[in-house]
């Protein structure tokens, strides 16, 4: 009997420690699951690679991003701007430095340099001021080519938010094409309808002290400089915009050059093309023969385009619930450029064209296309009396 029960407890010890070590190896098995080994350093590196492009973008870029203070009265602003060649011109936001008392430069290095006004543009929101450094502390960045670039690309901006020097924020272009009344938030009394065409939006962050910073591609380019923010808040709420390069080529010169800008005139006016009141919106309820092109509602009285013989409109059409000029020409193309809307013929006017040029238009009257050459002449300081429906004329 003693033999039989020694042997039971002996099965029953067996027993436990048996299920004692499965349960050991049950733990074992599922604490191995959830700690899983590193990835390999392949992986990590592809991941990384992005951020590993962004960190040279910044060590290339930023020793040419600067900090501008402006005093102006009583009133203190400040942002940012880059170097853009050996001889110490700055580019930056005229926004920024209008109406300045002194401007102060901050290179990457803390060296604080006095500026002095070398030209600016309300029109395009851009500016050059001038320092003297040494040669070898101003290092230009490159501007690139802003009609390549594509709504989805990469946007990295460099600038100075609140007075933290040289961040830098990215993100993609979000949009293309854009428009901003520059001239009329910078300067009171600007003549009105002279918008800056073919802004970039952009969804990086871009906040006060943002702008006059470069906008750059992924080669480190300037395809933009920071102008604005679109806040109801006065927080930025993922709208960001920039002067696009294009611009910059045409108008830096100019400013470094007669410390102005002359820009051309052709004396047109539209409907305004949001909401669907361009000329694809249209061509279906007024019955165009295309649906691209710009929509004369009037011409400017004595204007180049009142003198080359351009009609505006001459009925009231209710449209949607919007009063719209009908009847005017269709200008579809010009110099051999076809293009699509306003802002692309504006973008071609700011970009492409002088004063006293002659222009050669494809207009289209009824459903007649003929070429019409005009002659531009410099922007008014004051508004023209408009030829349209409403003039009675």
């Amino acid at each position: 009997m003693r033999r039989f029960l020694r042997l039971m407890g002996c099965l029953l010890l067996l027993s436990a420690c048996s299920e004692l070590t499965a349960r050991r190896d049950a733990d074992s098995s599922r604490q191995s699951a959830a700690t899983p080994t590193a990835l390999s350093d392949e992986i990590i590196n592809a991941a990384d690679a992005e951020y590993l492009l962004l960190s040279n973008i910044y060590a290339r870029s930023s020793p040419s991003v600067v900090n501008i203070e402006v005093v102006s009265g009583a009133e203190t602003r400040r942002g940012a701007g880059f170097i853009y060649d050996r001889q110490g011109r700055v580019v930056t936001n005229a926004h920024l430095v209008k109406a300045a008392d002194t401007i102060t430069v901050t290179l990457r290095n803390a060296l604080a340099l006095q500026a002095e006004l070398v030209g600016l543009d309300s029109f395009s929101d851009l500016a050059v001021i001038k320092v003297s450094a040494a040669d070898g502390r101003l290092a230009p960045l490159r501007i690139g080519e802003s009609a390549s670039v594509k709504v989805g690309q990469r946007a990295i901006s460099i600038g100075n938010p609140y007075g933290l020097k040289a961040s830098l924020t990215t993100g993609i272009v979000s949009g293309l094409g854009r428009t901003l009344p520059s001239a009329e938030l910078i300067e009171a009394g600007a003549a009105a309808g002279f918008d800056n065409p073919s802004i970039i939006q952009i969804d990086a962050a871009v906040h006060p002290g943002n702008s006059g910073g470069p906008l750059l591609d992924s080669k480190g380019l300037v395809i933009g400089i920071t102008t604005a923010m679109q806040s109801d808040s006065g927080q930025f709420q993922g709208i960001g915009f920039a002067v696009p390069a294009d611009t910059m080529r045409r108008v830096i010169p100019d400013l470094i050059a007669a410390g102005r800008v002359e820009y051309a005139w052709m004396g047109i006016s539209v409907m305004p093309e949001d909401g669907g009141y361009g000329v694809a919106g249209l061509s279906e309820a007024l019955d165009l023969p295309v649906e691209r092109g710009v929509l004369l509602r009037g011409v400017s009285e004595g204007s180049p385009a009142h003198l080359a013989g351009l009609r505006g409109g001459d009925t009231l059409v209710d449209i949607r619930g919007k009063s719209v000029c009908s009847g005017g020409d269709l200008i579809v193309a010009v110099n051999g450029y076809y293009f699509d809307n306003l802002d692309a013929l504006i973008t071609y006017l700011v970009q492409n064209t002088r004063p006293g040029d002659e222009l050669e238009l494809v207009v289209i009257r009824g459903r007649q296309a003929s070429d019409v050459k005009v002659r531009l002449q410099s922007r008014p300081s004051k508004d023209r009396s408009i030829i349209d429906c409403d003039s009675g004329r």
